[in-house]
């Protein structure tokens, strides 16, 4: 583990980061000052690209990562400031008021140009919004994330089998199977699922919010892993038998390597970096919940175990897209939001577990972030996909489905962690 003067200059580096460059970056360049909402296109050194397009994923990711930053503590007054101007934008124009539910894709003045109800955007609107109204005391953010927790159940509840039902029309009805995805589930939503339902719980201390709470974990760890590993599995039937995973038409981000194509993907082919997400979310729902976090320490081992054995690079460093679950790395780009996910994570496992294994692994992707994925010279957002070595390949900073959602959360909580460590330490040599 850490002594006190790697942690504290670790500590400044992140804080310094945090505070003088990222969220200066979306602070700055994100309002939009003619139409409301927030600007999410900006190239390899932190233009405008020009595109105007608002999904509404990112005007919900936006608007949770600037009230999330403004509950940390973070941007004197203006990150509270731009959450609520986002909270507007979002509460004008994105709600089906026929048919109920956050449509997915609008123009830059908030017209709807796709109507379809993609799950994972109702479950971010339930996460984002109780947090707004943690960060703010706003009704209209508890109101509305209570008013998408209702569409939720009354449309996306699977009676018969349990779990959530994904992609539909705007009417509800499922859409077709195939590449169009309206026949599968995904660990993917179940798990942003398990997060809203976090923070809603949180927001009202509900019963019935706590019951679905803990419904959706057993779920999780019942039926979406591998029963011999414990890794996740991407994708099911409507009755939870694995299948190969598949990139929708209706995509929400740019996960698929151009020379990959569309193949599905292998079965025993996992995400290090959502499995790494799921666990250290699992942990935060524990502590929401009232439940010791022992109670998932052999989930976060495991998940973390694998990340550190098969997920990260020990010669070039970082983390890989996607991994086998018992054997080396074929595919070696990276992309930023795993990254983000594995440095909160294995902070978790160093607070938890006390290896040193883990504070080698943050210590390993949180140097390759800061001299690879951090474009320095363009306002200092991630770089969306790099190669091995850490080449460039993807260099825009921000576009239809990546803002800073993963980026300032994770350094949020990054220095949460290493302000834990420092403290675990004074509280041992004590």
């Amino acid at each position: 583990m850490p002594d006190e003067a790697e942690l504290g200059a670790i500590l400044k580096r992140a804080h310094s980061y945090l505070t003088e460059v990222l969220l200066p970056f979306w602070i700055e360049k994100s309002p939009d000052p003619e139409f409301g909402g927030f600007l999410t296109h900006f190239d390899h050194v932190g233009k405008p690209t020009g595109e105007t397009t608002k999904t509404f994923l990112m005007q919900i990711r936006m608007l949770y990562t600037m009230a999330s930053a403004h509950r940390a503590g973070y941007g004197d007054g203006r990150c509270g400031d731009l959450a609520r101007r986002g909270a507007d934008f979002i509460l004008d124009h994105y709600w089906d008021r026929e048919h109920d539910g956050w449509i997915w894709i609008a123009d830059a003045q908030g017209n709807a140009t796709c109507w379809d109800k993609v799950g994972y955007g109702q479950c971010f609107a339930v996460y984002a919004f109780s947090e707004y109204f943690l960060a703010t005391g706003d009704e209209r953010g508890k109101e509305a994330a209570l008013r998408t927790y209702d569409a939720i159940c009354r449309h996306m509840i699977d009676l018969r089998h349990g779990g959530f039902i994904e992609l539909f029309h705007r009417n509800w009805t499922p859409l077709p199977g195939g590449k169009s995805g309206g026949d599968r589930k995904s660990l993917d939503v179940h798990m942003h699922m398990m997060e809203a339902f976090t923070s809603l719980y949180e927001m009202t201390g509900t019963p019935s919010h706590r019951r679905r709470l803990t419904e959706v974990i057993d779920l999780i760890l019942s039926r979406m892993r591998h029963p011999e590993t414990g890794l996740g599995l991407a994708q099911f039937t409507y009755d939870f038998t694995p299948l190969p995973a598949i990139n929708f038409e209706m995509t929400w981000g740019r996960d698929a390597d151009p020379q990959e194509g569309r193949a599905a993907k292998p079965i025993d082919q996992t995400s290090p970096g959502h499995n790494v997400e799921f666990a250290w979310l699992l942990l935060h729902a524990a502590d929401v919940l009232g439940v010791p976090r022992e109670t998932y320490a052999d989930v976060l081992r495991t998940m973390c175990n694998h990340c550190v054995a098969f997920g990260i690079d020990h010669e070039y460093g970082g983390v890989y897209a996607d991994v086998p679950m018992d054997r080396p790395a074929e595919l070696t780009q990276k992309q930023f939001w795993q990254q983000a996910e594995v440095l909160i994570a294995m902070l978790d496992a160093c607070l938890l577990l006390g290896d040193a294994t883990y504070w080698n692994a943050f210590g390993n992707v949180f140097d390759f972030v800061f001299q690879k994925f951090v474009a320095r010279d363009a306002g200092g957002e991630w770089y969306e996909r790099l190669d091995r070595e850490g080449n460039v390949l993807d260099g825009d900073l921000a576009h239809s489905w990546k803002i800073g959602y993963h980026t300032v959360r994770s350094m949020v909580q990054t220095v949460k962690r290493l302000n834990a460590l420092a403290a675990q330490g004074l509280k041992a040599a004590r």
